[in-house]
């Protein structure tokens, strides 16, 4: 049975899915608003399918599919016609299906007749529960078979299952239905040019209990609860307005779906994390979680100071070879359910990723610099210690200094990377890595650890520790780029493997290496070149592999698509280094891409010539919304203004450098220490209103940690 490193991809959904997320809880139906048991639909609550299947038939016709309408991330109006039984192309019945995603769904269902005479119908809606794991769903391998019982009472069928030790149980309420065990039912006479409508409800019951609250309005013009949260999270981030009003579009998406991907840590629900994607991923995930937060820290800084706060907590403490959980080690993903039973024997929370640990301390460095009280800085400092010291002890298992992986059992991961498929490493002429594995990224995301922690020493006066971290870090970048440099090739190993061994595809990590700074000066002009070479850049963005490499393959998941997120790191990366041009080239293309999504940006698409096909061609099993692909639009709007700040420092920086086909930006209610800031750009020139005392602009980038650093040695004289 496969666990957490199921080699069997999510099968495909159907044409024309609707997915709504709200929170942990998401849904996930045909494009006529029914749920099909042989596809992976279901309305999902803490990672168990409470409702398998959910059709709708009016006189025993199913629905034609007209338009189906995201309002919110987590509600959708569905527009549908009753076929006719006659033969006549022309239906007088509409249905109109109002659903909304929460802990269940709540879903209005309206028909109208617009015929002259009246119309009887028979509305039935069928109901299955399978109370399925997550895992079992995404990869179609449901074995487990329930003990279920239905009752029927009013209104209302409850069905309770049992398998094992687990008790599970949901409800359907119709009021004014006959209420069946199989389904739903309604017999009704809909005037000429009149309307019947109903509302019904799905939701999980936990010792009995529904938490039917969370849909629960005092009269039809309040909101709902979900409603009410976007609300506030409308009222806390920045509002933009921009010449571009297709970029515009994309970035309010972006803000409405990292709202919708907020979850919240259960033993402390004022901890917000940000989930990483729907929809098989609306959980707490170490890697995702901690970048995604980074990429909007201009948005919420607080997403990344609850994530960071969420994963120190159950930051590993023993070794544990079953969940690969290490002393010091960020976990990789956590399971709300039974889902954790089946990978890993019961454990919730599995370990397995390379790169969770260093980003951890990375981010903490990010999070130090936006105007949190020092005494919440400070009680994440010892967890940031024991990060490096899992670093040292740990993660490098040979002691060369470099931070490698392998797993520690069968069911794990085989890549513990951001490129986690089975065969996302590999050589030029497409043989499979072996480990223990050295990513290049990982490398870096290591030594930007080093130097973030040596900042905030700095920052705090411990000028030893500073001082030895930061030499840490100049000998770990000299290192590298001779272990990993390929002067033949002009650019950077993917790996390392276990013989030490140079990997040498070519791919799109080390892209994060210029991001990070890892990258030796004389080395980036090469660097830059191959990643914008028509092997590597599709038009639509930087390919994972480049196209003349042995495993390329434009429609697999890590061998030649093209991933949002890790292109707006190598963007920030390109800008980092002068090469501004080629970062424009980049941004301009993924929000062109997002035009043809409605204006969100999925996980990845294929890596198919923009020459070849005029649109980007979807990959079949993308999540979206997705963490990482909502906060790209983001990040490359932030990467492309040079916006930064360190509030204890006193400044805050930017040099714009946005296409003129993006227009003037202005941002408003943008947060920065305890205030607010109006930010606006007009012909790459900044202005900001607002400024908290003490906080002064300067027209310039931010200075590197390395340049701060050594203008800190400067002054002190050593």
């Amino acid at each position: 049975m496969p666990g957490w490193n199921a080699e069997t991809a999510a099968g495909p959904l159907g044409a024309g899915t609707v997915t709504l997320v709200e929170g942990t809880s998401f849904c996930i139906s045909s494009p006529n608003g029914d749920i099909h048991p042989a596809f992976p639909h279901g309305v999902f609550f803490q990672d168990t399918r409470i409702l398998s299947g959910w059709s709708l038939t009016v006189n025993g016709q199913a629905l034609e599919p007209l338009a189906a309408e995201t309002k919110e991330p987590y509600r959708a109006l569905f527009a549908c016609r009753v076929a006719r039984s006659d033969g006549y192309a022309d239906s007088p019945l509409f249905v109109e299906r109002l659903r909304e995603v929460g802990a269940g769904i709540l879903e209005q269902i309206t028909i109208r007749n617009y015929s002259r005479d009246s119309s009887e119908c028979l509305i039935s809606l069928s109901v299955e529960c399978d109370f399925a794991d997550l895992f079992e769903v995404k990869e179609a391998r449901i074995q487990r078979h329930w003990d279920e019982t239905r009752q029927v009472a009013g209104d209302a069928l409850t069905i309770r299952a049992a398998w094992k030790e687990i008790r599970k149980a949901m409800m359907v309420q119709a009021p004014g239905a006959d209420v069946g065990q199989e389904a739903v039912t309604y017999r009704v006479s809909i005037p000429p040019h009149g309307k019947w409508t109903s509302v019904l409800s799905v939701m999980p019951l936990s010792d009995g209990v529904s938490p039917a609250a969370l849909f629960v309005r005092r009269d039809s013009e309040e909101l709902s609860p979900s409603d009410r949260r976007r609300r506030e999270w409308v009222a806390k981030i920045p509002v933009l307005q921009m010449g571009n009003g297709s970029i515009e579009r994309t970035l309010r998406h972006s803000y409405d779906d990292l709202g919708a991907l907020r979850i919240e840590d259960p033993n402390h629900p004022d901890r917000v994390v940000v989930a990483a994607g729907a929809p098989w991923f609306m959980t707490l995930f170490g890697r995702d979680s901690l970048l995604a937060s980074l990429m909007a820290l201009p948005v919420d800084p607080s997403l990344a100071l609850g994530t960071l706060q969420t994963l120190a907590e159950r930051q590993g403490t023993r070794v544990d070879p079953m969940s690969e959980e290490e002393p010091g080690k960020i976990l990789h993903e956590v399971r709300l359910d039974v889902s954790s039973g089946l990978a890993l024997g019961g454990k919730s929370a599995y370990y397995g990723s390379v790169d969770a640990t260093p980003l951890f301390v990375m981010v903490l460095g990010a999070v130090s610099r936006w105007g949190f009280a020092a005494d919440t800085i400070n009680a994440l400092l010892p967890h940031a210690d024991r990060a490096l010291d899992w670093i040292y002890e740990y993660g490098d298992k040979d002691g060369d200094g470099f931070v490698e992986y392998e797993r520690l059992n069968d069911r794990g991961l085989i890549n513990q990377g951001w490129k986690d498929s089975w065969d996302g490493i590999n050589f030029a002429d497409g043989t499979l890595a072996e480990p223990p594995i050295a990513l290049c990224e990982v490398q870096a995301y290591v030594y930007t650890a080093y130097l973030a922690r040596a900042r905030i020493a700095y920052d705090a006066g411990d000028v030893t520790l500073a001082d030895g971290l930061a030499d840490r870090a100049a000998k770990f970048k000299k290192r590298f780029n001779e272990a990993f440099w390929m002067p033949d090739r002009g650019y950077y190993a993917i790996a390392l493997d276990g013989r030490k061994r140079q990997v040498d595809a070519c791919a799109s990590n080390m892209g994060h290496c210029l991001w990070l700074g890892l990258v030796d000066e004389d080395k980036v002009p090469l660097v830059a070149e191959r990643l914008m070479s028509a092997e590597m850049f599709s038009g639509w963005g930087v390919r994972t592999l480049a196209s003349d490499m042995g495993a390329y393959n434009p429609a697999s998941y890590h061998n030649g698509s093209v991933w949002p997120h890790d292109n707006a790191i190598i963007a920030t990366g390109l800008l980092r280094y002068g090469y501004v041009a080629e970062a424009q080239r980049i941004s301009t293309a993924l929000l062109e891409a997002a035009d043809y999504s409605g204006g969100r940006l999925p996980e990845l698409f294929c890596g198919l010539s923009r020459d070849q096909f005029t649109a980007p061609v979807p990959y079949p099993t993308a999540c979206s919304p997705q963490a990482w692909a909502a906060t790209t639009p983001i990040h490359l709007v932030t990467s492309l203004m040079r916006y930064d700040t360190h509030v204890s420092r006193g400044s805050l920086w930017m040099d714009p450098v946005l296409p003129k086909s993006y227009g003037d930006l202005h941002i408003t209610n943008a947060p920065l220490a305890s205030g607010r800031i109006t930010i606006d750009i007009a012909n790459s020139v900044p202005s900001v209103e607002g400024l908290p005392e003490g906080i002064v602009f300067h027209r310039g980038h931010r200075p590197w940690l390395t340049e701060a650093m050594e203008q800190s040695k400067q002054q002190r004289g050593t």
